[in-house]
């Protein structure tokens, strides 16, 4: 038993233990470094010894060793400007490293055998110069090969029979130089062994660096600059092997509300239980993006259609938490590869474009980017190099839409409705352009300058008139967006509360948090807050109380219904109800027939907006517009005295 454990201790005193590929990798770099200066000490030491001894020793002895040894080292450090170029991993790593320490063995023996036979030709001056070989070499040697404590210990093993011989049979000279050397080796050992250590230790720091610049510190899976590089690698390998695979952008749907009900403790649970279930479900490789997004890279010709329905599915599934239940759901962007991009830049992008075409159109779904995506993406690439070109004194105008009192038949107020004539597009339609302008972030000049414009309009109406203007969700993201619009309403001297400011309900579950304290600003200035599009949201009622709104909005496509639809006129009716308990101003549009007026006037409507009473206008056609109303509402005091 006690030999078999002595030998096992002596082959990991010499032989590179394959228990760490970190570690050997970070050596084989490190003596990439210096293993060229090594060779290049080594050949000309061994050239001066030969030199010293020239005309003593015979000619073969000279000549010989010196040849093949700078052969060696030729060929050797051709191998290592190769190896350099391509680095190696794993197994083959220590084999190289494997391969060192025989090159080591090999020509420490020869060389210190050479140097010993030369030396009995020569006299006490010839043997100093080639103890100084052995020594000097040796010791530059070990300190070459410091990260490879292997190789260095076998160099020191092959150093000490050597010394102990001329300690024993040199001259007095050479005896104290010995002993000098021994101590100077025992002192370079010692100081070597506390800087591997601190080599060893540095590696292990900067690996667990690495590791946590590519991970995700709340979920643990990889992060974005780790999903990055796996796709980017995942996209060449397919190209150069014919391959295919699939990208996918996962987004989370009413994950801000979670945070804003139960805390961010409650989102930060909610956003690790979303990445076990991604991972148990072993779909693809995950990331997390950032945020409430996720990665996911689909190495294989998946069909992406029914993956995406059991993701979404997986997703939908609640969440039990510390603070409760969450009810969340989830949208999908897929892309593959090649079909929809050759390029890992473009296939993230197009990813991302399914992504918000799924969370427009068919929020909590998957969309697979297609060919018809091309042309649309392509379309909007267009508009927002002309909307970054675009001077926006010129090229956008307003156009105003009246609300009114369906009953009196007065104007309440005008909507502001941006239109863009772009000199390379012609008439770009505002459903393109703002939502090109939102995801490039133009939406807020665009603000500032229509909000600018619309108070400048609004000097030449009547005072009881109000303006209604939208503000988009990324509006309401950028505090210094508001300052700046808060600024533009005092400057222009237009009396706030004759200003309302429209928000779509899908905008503020963004970010409620966020979009209540913003408009809680906005409030303090005297203004008032409408919310859009009411009702097809599904967190209305649940945030409500929390918000400081005015007025609500009906979407027209409960109007549009209302005729042929008991139920939506039902919902209407029900939120007319809910308005008056909390009292606030209700405004229903689209109205676009007397059918849907007289419907809408029986359930308690009076404000209403929509083609029924006028299209939106230029503001010069205000003004007749505004007399064709007073003249209307006259004649019908003249026909109907009791009721004006």
């Amino acid at each position: 038993m006690l030999i078999p454990r002595l030998l096992r201790r002596l082959r990991a005193f010499y032989v590179v233990q394959e228990n760490d590929p970190v570690l050997a990798a970070a050596q084989f770099q490190a003596l990439a470094r210096q293993i060229l200066i090594l060779y290049a000490i080594l050949a000309l030491n061994v050239v001066a010894l030969a030199y010293t001894h020239y005309g003593l020793a015979p000619a073969e002895l000279i000549l010989g060793p010196p040849v093949l040894l700078i052969a060696i080292v030729a060929v050797r450090s051709l191998a290592w400007m190769r190896a350099v170029r391509q680095p190696s991993q794993g197994p083959e790593t220590f084999a190289r490293l494997q391969v060192i320490n025989l090159w080591t063995l090999l020509l420490g023996i020869g060389l210190a055998v050479w140097a010993a036979t030369l030396m009995a030709y020569g006299g006490l001056a010839e043997n100093m110069q080639g103890l100084f070989f052995l020594t000097v070499t040796m010791m530059v040697c070990v300190q070459c090969l410091m990260h490879l404590r292997t190789a260095a210990r076998i160099l020191t093993t092959i150093a000490i029979p050597f010394s102990l011989y001329f300690l024993v049979y040199g001259a007095p000279l050479l005896q104290v130089t010995i002993i000098n050397y021994l101590f100077v080796l025992i002192g370079m050992t010692m100081m070597q062994k506390f800087a591997y250590g601190d080599f060893r230790r540095l590696v292990a720091l900067t690996a667990e660096n690495g590791r946590l610049a590519h991970t995700d510190a709340l979920t643990g899976l990889p992060n974005r600059r780790s999903f990055v590089a796996r796709l980017e690698a995942t996209a060449e390998r397919a190209q150069a092997q014919g391959g295919c695979f699939g990208l996918g952008v996962i987004d989370l749907d009413g994950f801000k509300p979670v945070n804003d009900s139960l805390g961010h403790g409650a989102g930060d649970a909610v956003l690790r239980e979303v990445a076990r279930r991604l991972e148990r479900a072993g779909l693809g490789w995950v990331a997390r993006l950032g945020g409430d997004e996720f990665g996911l890279i689909v190495e294989a010709d998946a069909d992406l259609d029914a993956l995406g329905r059991q993701l979404c599915a997986l997703l939908r599934e609640p969440y039990l938490i510390r603070e409760g239940h969450a009810q969340i759901g989830a949208s999908i962007g897929f892309a593959r590869f090649p079909e929809a991009a050759l390029s890992a830049d473009s296939l993230m992008e197009r990813a991302d474009f399914a992504l918000y075409h799924a969370k427009v159109r068919c929020r909590g779904t998957a969309v697979c980017f297609a060919p018809r995506h091309e042309a649309q993406l392509r379309r909007q690439a267009a508009v927002e190099k002309a909307l970054r070109r675009a001077d926006l004194a010129t090229e956008f105008h307003l156009h105003y839409q009246p609300i009114v009192d369906a009953a009196s038949g007065r104007v309440e107020a005008y909507e502001a409705l941006a239109r863009w004539n772009s000199p390379t597009l012609g008439s770009v339609a505002p459903a393109d352009f703002i939502l090109v302008a939102e995801r490039s972030g133009f939406i807020r000049d665009l603000t500032r300058a229509m909000l600018g414009q619309a108070l400048d309009t609004m000097r030449d109406w009547p005072a009881d008139r109000r303006l209604s203007f939208n503000l988009s969700a990324h509006d309401l993201a950028a505090p210094e967006t508001v300052d700046q619009l808060v600024a533009l309403v005092v400057e222009s001297g237009v009396d706030p509360s004759r200003i309302v400011f429209e928000v779509t309900e899908s905008g503020l579950m963004r970010d409620l948090g966020d979009a209540r304290r913003v408009l809680t600003s906005l409030k303090a200035l005297g203004v008032r807050i409408a919310l859009d599009d009411f009702g097809t949201g599904y967190s209305s009622l649940s945030y409500l109380h929390r918000l400081p709104v005015d007025r609500l909005k009906i979407d027209r496509s409960f109007v549009t219904q209302c005729a042929e639809d008991a139920t939506a006129l039902n919902i209407v009716r029900s939120i007319l109800d809910l308005c008056r308990h909390l009292a606030l101003d209700c405004i229903v549009e689209g109205v676009e027939t007397r059918e849907q007026m007289q419907l809408l006037r029986s359930v308690g409507c009076r404000s209403m907006q929509g083609y029924l009473f006028h299209k939106p206008m230029p503001a010069a056609e205000i003004a007749a517009f505004e007399a064709a109303s007073q003249a209307a509402i006259r004649a019908k005091a003249e026909v109907h005295p009791v009721a004006a």
